[in-house]
């Protein structure tokens, strides 16, 4: 009873952890480790960064994946992030929500 107990428990913690590997992945994919990391600033901010700017903000995971896609300027500064719009909607949301989730 233990052991079955143990291997579900092990199941349902890799389960909730996919969406978070799967993210990193996608960003690995479309690239995005180019000029962000997770917890420094390289050419952009880092997702903590981000996760911090606007956590509490209900409006957040519109605004950022706005901004993903369409590309912008000004907000972290006049460096320019270019636009996503060949990334799939559904991946681009998948990316906010990770972004938004690291601490």
């Amino acid at each position: 009873m233990k052991f079955a107990t143990l291997i579900l428990t092990a199941a349902a913690g890799a389960v909730l952890a996919l969406p978070a590997q799967a993210s990193e992945e996608l960003a690995k994919k479309y690239m995005c480790l180019s000029c962000h990391t997770l917890d420094k600033k390289l050419v952009g901010p880092s997702y903590h960064e981000v996760a911090a700017k606007y956590k509490g903000d209900k409006t957040a995971e519109a605004k950022l994946f706005d901004k993903v896609k369409k590309g912008g300027t000004g907000v972290w500064g006049q460096i320019p992030m270019p636009p996503n719009d060949k990334v799939p909607d559904a991946d681009l949301k998948a990316l906010v929500k990770w972004v938004l989730s690291t601490k």
